[in-house]
């Protein structure tokens, strides 16, 4: 098989995974379609285009259906049948924040046994910012600076993190990521979120 025919294949998993999960969920909970579009603002006709796995729906679309069921958008990612060892590529995570000044936020890999874990790969471009609401009570965010420099913010206190240097901190609470130089800067996060699937949405900018 290709390079190509592989990353196409992956897009189709995480296509399929995303139409079985919402049709899953809103089933699961008696909701008709008309219902589940006025919940989210999501059209009805968008709704039946993702549960038949027609579409790949963007991170803003995504995250309003997780809103609405109160659920995180990784869990709306996750493989319907989940392997043991799971070998994936850069190329391969979807892209689920962009940047106005073109950084990126791509997650690698999440697991939900029990816990939710979120492994990420996140760009900033000079002088941007990605902003955060609280999390569920007990998440936690491990940041490992790569390239550049970033100032976290948590709770209102403000942390400059070299590269080479870790943030590990409690995100149930209001934070920022910026980068406030003028080069380009790289991080890995590693999230932690107890179980449970009412964690709130983060505002992205």
């Amino acid at each position: 098989m290709s390079e190509t025919t592989e990353r196409r294949t992956t897009a189709d998993e995480i296509t399929a995974a995303v139409a079985l999960h919402v049709r899953a969920l809103r089933t699961g909970r008696g909701w008709s379609l008309d219902e589940l579009s006025g919940r989210s603002s999501v059209s009805k006709g968008m709704l039946v285009q993702i549960e038949a796995a027609r579409t790949n729906p963007s991170i803003g679309t995504l995250a309003r259906i997780a809103e609405a069921f109160g659920v995180t958008v990784a869990r709306l990612l996750q493989p319907a049948a989940d392997r043991t060892v799971h070998l994936s590529d850069i190329q391969d995570a979807p892209i689920l924040w962009q940047g106005g000044r073109g950084g990126a936020g791509r997650l690698l890999r999440n697991v939900n046994d029990p816990n939710v874990v979120e492994l990420w790969d996140w760009r900033f471009a000079p002088n941007e910012r990605y902003e955060s609401e609280e999390h569920q009570p007990g998440t936690r965010e491990m940041a490992h600076v790569l390239v550049g420099e970033i100032l976290i913010t948590v709770d209102g206190e403000s942390y400059p993190v070299k590269a080479g240097q870790t943030l590990d901190f409690r995100s149930d609470r209001f934070h920022t990521y910026r980068n406030t130089t003028d080069a380009p800067a790289r991080l890995i996060m590693v999230v932690t979120v107890p179980p449970g699937d009412d964690r709130r949405m983060p505002r992205q900018r």
